[in-house]
């Protein structure tokens, strides 16, 4: 019971925040610029320092071995939920346009925006090496696979036209600071301590502005707008039932072959995996021609429910491991 209370403050801490982003939206306080503002400040400055200090300060060689055995769980569980939900698009008869939404909904999630933020108020920054396990597989998915099925789904593209795709997107700054942050501790290159604790001062904005993004968005998307047919409704059962139930059983299958993970690493890849879908989302199925409606409902409807999944959630983790 006082897990569930605790992971009910946590979640409490996150929702006022958003609250606030809601508001400085909808009253006009801030403008459409300030969005896209802080979105890159987010992504290409603050991440990016916050990811380079956490690895270097939770990580070193031997952990970072550990590590491997994480990566295997998210692979696996990202293949199945592929698969899972590519059948279910065939069995459901998903039309075209909203398969490739579909598919993502079920595979990969918001880990920037929703994920980390999330993750640091219910585990604290020592939860970050095992944030950082899911997020570099998430990224190859999203635009490796995630990508490929969306620009497929394109309604306007008859078969055997083919679409250029841009291998820059596979190395976004996040990335690219855990890349450099291995580097300097494998080579073991020492850091002056004033230039680390710059680093921590920036990369401490990530989680606060982070949701007061989320905020801005669902403002922009309006809450009215939800609706809940039977192609949503799909899509949320994947992104909330069956992703992290394919995490559970890939980690429970490894621990009875004796392939036992740290309980902060296990909590951690199973609420990576329920976090909604990517944000990014109406802006990559609009590219494709596709149903950027249904797109923007099942993000935003994901995006509001997280916050009543989250702590059900972590009973299921408490009472499993």
């Amino acid at each position: 019971m006082q897990a569930f209370i605790t992971s009910l403050q946590s979640v409490a801490e996150i929702v006022i925040v958003i609250a606030l982003g809601y508001w400085l939206k909808s009253a006009g306080k801030v403008g459409e610029q300030f969005k896209g503002n802080i979105s890159f400040v987010i992504m290409n400055i603050a991440l990016p320092a916050s990811i380079f200090v956490s690895v270097l300060k939770y990580l070193t060689r031997d952990k970072l071995i550990g590590l491997t055995g994480g990566l295997v769980y998210a692979f696996a569980s990202f293949a199945a939920s592929y698969l899972l939900a590519w059948l279910l698009t065939k069995l459901l008869k998903i039309r075209k346009g909203r398969r490739g939404t579909f598919i993502n909904m079920f595979a990969n999630a918001n880990t920037i925006f929703i994920g980390l933020p999330l993750n640091l108020a219910l585990f604290g920054q020592k939860s970050l090496p095992y944030f950082l396990v899911y997020y570099v597989v998430n990224t190859v998915s999203t635009w490796a696979i995630g990508v490929f099925f969306i620009s497929a789904d394109d309604p306007t593209i008859t078969q055997g036209t083919k679409k250029e795709f841009n291998w820059k997107k596979l190395l976004p700054a996040p990335l690219v600071g855990f890349i450099v942050s291995l580097v300097f501790l494998l080579l073991a290159i020492p850091i002056p301590g004033w230039i680390n604790s710059t680093l921590s001062m920036i990369g401490g904005i990530v989680t606060p502005m982070s949701l007061i993004y989320i905020g801005i968005i669902l403002a922009d998307a309006g809450l009215k707008s939800i609706r809940f047919d039977r192609d949503t409704i799909w899509a949320l059962m994947g992104r909330f039932v069956f992703a992290p139930a394919l995490m559970i059983l890939f980690i429970l299958l490894g621990s009875k072959i004796g392939a036992h993970m740290p309980n902060m690493e296990q909590s951690t890849l199973v609420i990576q995996a329920a976090t909604p879908g990517l944000a990014v989302l109406p802006i990559l199925v609009g590219q494709a021609h596709g149903d950027v409606k249904y797109a923007t409902n099942v993000v935003t409807t994901s995006t509001v429910l997280f916050v009543i999944v989250v702590p059900i959630l972590m009973q299921v983790i408490n009472l499993i491991f």
